[in-house]
């Protein structure tokens, strides 16, 4: 049964559907201004709905991926239609390592099989993925609470970034699971939600958290420093797209500041994520590939207009040079845990061991 609603009736982020071989997600463009379910039937649909960002989260572009992977098998199951999807997938999106793992993953189970037992596999792995998933992030809900209870004095604030809710998982989330844990255990919390410009991911956290009845109140991304520094935050919590073997994290652009100011103020700041956003494999933050975005996000605003119609507003024109890189680069120092679905740990080489200690860390 999912942990999450979305009009009181329980939902996931992606669901394989019933009647056919195709899989249903939410198309997060449209939200938080209408709640749209979008099939995916070939593998490109599920290119496009990672390229375009109908799904996102780490978490969720892996499981989708995984499906995506069964969707192109479904049509054909032969080994070079299974390397033409996942050259296809992950190709998709640089910096998400949960992509490449749920790919990997899918491959190295699928390609020693027969031809005829090769598509009956991919949905069942890609089930597994996000099943998985789903009991993950249940469990970093669980131990994220242990350590966020004690911070409680009557009332709990908690600052996040981006969106690493149930919308970028399967359901509970990573950042998300332990606010949810928190509210559901009937802690007194309010969520600071940072807009996260330029994509404003934080309208989806703030859609989400308003669907499970959460306090919160969104903020503008330059008022976390203030907010910090004057202690109206207990604690930071945000998710990762990627974890590299010595503790420092890749996540959406704005975490480091975020990580700075909460230094600078002595607030715990907390980094949420499966085993599979750790790559054991990077050995730092300065081999993570970052990804640079079209500079239209920047350009371009997307919203409503005054009659409720979906809507842009050119505010720089088309020859307007911007940058736009979409995640930046915690460094471990200033990370005070990271929690997974084994607990947490130190953000460093040693502390990723304890909790991995099969992953042979060198």
């Amino acid at each position: 049964m999912p942990g999450m609603k979305v009009n009181n009736t329980p939902t996931r982020s992606l669901c394989p559907a019933p009647d056919a071989r195709a899989v249903d997600i939410i198309d997060q463009t449209a939200l938080p201004h209408a709640y749209r379910i979008l099939r995916l039937s070939t593998l490109a649909d599920a290119r496009r709905a990672i390229c375009d960002m109908q799904v996102r989260g780490a978490p969720l572009i892996g499981v989708t991926a995984a499906y995506g992977v069964a969707l192109a098998l479904a049509a054909r199951s032969d080994a070079a239609s299974l390397a033409e999807a996942v050259a296809t997938l992950i190709a998709t999106r640089p910096t998400a390592v949960n992509l490449r793992w749920a790919l990997s993953r899918m491959q190295t189970r699928l390609a020693p099989l027969p031809d005829a037992e090769r598509a009956g596999a991919a949905w069942r792995e890609a089930g597994l993925i996000a099943n998985e998933d789903v009991a993950q992030c249940r469990r970093i809900g669980e131990h994220g609470l242990a350590l966020l209870a004690p911070l409680a004095e009557g009332h709990l604030s908690i600052m996040t970034h981006c969106n690493a809710g149930w919308l970028a998982a399967v359901d509970y989330g990573t950042a998300l699971a332990p606010i949810y844990a928190a509210y559901d255990a009937g802690l007194a919390i309010r969520v600071l939600v940072s807009e996260t410009r330029p994509r404003n991911q934080g309208l989806l956290t703030a859609w989400e958290l308003k669907q499970h009845g959460v306090p919160h109140a969104l903020i503008a991304d330059n008022a976390a420093g203030l907010l910090l520094s004057r202690h109206a935050v207990d604690a930071v919590i945000v998710g990762a797209d990627r974890i590299a073997a010595n503790g420092d994290v890749a996540n959406k652009i704005g975490t480091y500041l975020k990580a700075l100011a909460a230094r600078e103020a002595r607030i715990p700041f907390y980094v949420a994520a499966p085993r599979s956003t750790i790559d054991f494999a990077c050995a730092s933050g300065e081999a993570i590939a970052i990804e640079e975005r079209d500079g239209d996000e920047l350009r371009v605003v997307r919203g409503q207009d005054t009659l409720g119609q979906p809507s842009t507003v050119r505010q720089l024109p088309d020859d307007e040079a911007v940058l736009n890189p979409g995640f930046d680069v915690t460094p471990g120092h200033l990370i005070t845990a990271i929690i997974t679905e084994r607990g947490h740990a130190a953000a460093s080489t040693a502390g990723l061991r304890a909790l991995y200690p099969e992953a042979g860390l060198a």
